[in-house]
């Protein structure tokens, strides 16, 4: 695992009853945003910021420096916000709600008469995140798919967002790389790279579709939905990874657990298609329905046959214990040059062996997740390996790689979060055992 693999990117904050919100303005202009990179860079200090990540969390100038940096990252929102969330590493830092000039940016989309749809529609923003907001709202049957007045969720992204990636990303860069805030090892021009493409998936809203399976609620999507604002069907429901999960039985919260590592293994092996963000609040479970709503496929990418094979080929051998097959498939996948010293080698397979460790044939089962359990054990130990990695490693990871140990390493935190017990191998088997290697045509993908 790299350090990119322990990002949590903020998804939607909790119901609305749950908490008081606050507007804060988005900058959207280019000559605004590069103001408060500017004001940034002049709170910080770059003497003082270069320390950041060098001084421990318990010093209070460096935590001081790190709330500014976060805090003002997050206003910024869109490709800032996912740089602030990367400092923040694995802390909570959920955005607030933002004004994002409601009634102009449904205008644009939707037309002039963008009301005439909804029977109401509620301007105060129930949830939030990184470039848009939610509003809570009731379709009118004559535009409701289902012929009879639908409560919808209407998400709409702040103004510009989408046209502020690139400079965001590279005032950002400047920042971090004048500061010398992130080791070389991370290779900031690729994570970068891997940021743009993803964060301009997830502004075309058009994306988000999907379903077919009885265990998981798919909302359907209204048909006039744009890359701007999405109208999809209310779910009900609550974050499994929430406060609410401490009223769940031990059973609901081993069943979740299950469910989401499953639905991440058939994601990977079978569809070769995944919604790449873990964060729990994509996942909210209806306890009178019995089953787990999936509310958020703007992150969603696909996979060739070929990097699959390969992807899958590593993890086998690190399954199996098979030291030089790790290395060799590494090699053959990208992970690895051939010229790194035995430190990094050393560090790369066990840190590949660790993930591998709850699907093994030998790791008793079910495999405990939360506080003190075999998944506790395995996570301290592989951010202990972080740093050697960040520091011998010669080439950046496969850019596939970034978003997938994203979502696997993801959903063990969330078992772990459900302190859930789940019998990983065979969950495993039953998605993995019949994967046929071979040639298969990225058409088909």
């Amino acid at each position: 695992m790299q350090a990119y693999e322990l990002l949590e990117r903020a998804g939607f904050l909790a119901p609305p009853a749950a908490r008081k919100l606050q507007s804060s303005k988005v900058p959207s202009s280019r000559v605004g945003r590069l103001f408060h990179y500017g004001g940034l860079a002049a709170s910080l200090g770059y003497g003082a910021a270069s320390e950041l990540l060098r001084r421990s969390t318990s010093d209070d100038s460096a935590s001081r420096q790190h709330q500014t940096l976060v805090s003002k990252l997050t206003q910024l929102r869109g490709a800032a916000l996912k740089l602030g969330q990367f400092m923040s590493i694995q802390g909570s830092c959920f955005p607030r709600p933002a004004s994002a000039r409601t009634d102009d940016v449904m205008r644009v989309a939707l037309g002039p008469s963008w009301e005439e749809h909804f029977d109401s529609f509620d301007r105060l923003p129930f949830a939030a995140a990184s470039i848009g907001q939610v509003h809570a709202a009731v379709l009118r049957a004559s535009s409701s798919p289902t012929g009879s007045p639908a409560r919808v969720a209407v998400k709409i992204q702040f103004p510009n967002i989408a046209g502020s990636i690139a400079s965001d990303l590279g005032y950002v860069k400047m920042l971090l790389t004048a500061g010398r805030l992130l080791p070389r090892g991370l290779f900031l021009d690729n994570t970068i790279q891997v940021m743009k493409e993803e964060l301009a998936d997830e502004c075309d809203y058009t994306r988000e579709a999907s379903g077919g399976d009885p265990r998981f609620k798919v909302p359907w999507v209204w048909e006039g939905s744009t890359e701007r604002v999405l109208v999809m069907e209310y779910v009900e429901g609550v974050s499994v990874g929430g406060a609410a999960i401490s009223a769940l039985s031990q059973r609901e919260r081993n069943d979740i657990a299950a469910r989401i590592i499953a639905l991440c293994l058939k994601e990977l092996f079978v569809l070769r298609a995944m919604q790449t963000d873990p964060n729990w609040t994509n996942f909210l479970w209806n306890a009178r329905t019995q089953q787990i709503a999936l509310v958020d496929f703007g992150a969603t990418r696909a996979y060739s046959k070929t990097f699959i094979d390969s992807w899958l080929r590593v993890l086998q051998a690190a399954l199996s214990g098979d030291r030089e097959a790790c290395i060799a498939e590494s090699l053959a996948l990208g992970y690895l040059t051939g010229a790194e010293n035995e430190v990094m080698l050393d560090a790369h397979v066990r840190s590949m062996t660790l993930l591998a460790t709850p699907f093994k044939a030998d790791t008793p089962q079910p495999f405990t997740f939360g506080p003190h359990s075999q998944w506790a054990a395995i996570t301290a130990e592989i951010r202990a390996l972080i740093p050697v990695m960040l520091q011998h490693r010669l080439t950046p990871p496969p850019r596939e790689t970034y978003s997938l140990n994203r979502k696997l390493s993801g959903s063990f935190l969330l078992a772990a979060r459900l302190n859930a017990s789940v019998d990983c191998k065979v969950l495993w088997d039953q998605v993995v055992k019949g994967y046929q290697f071979g040639p298969v045509s990225d058409e088909e993908v």
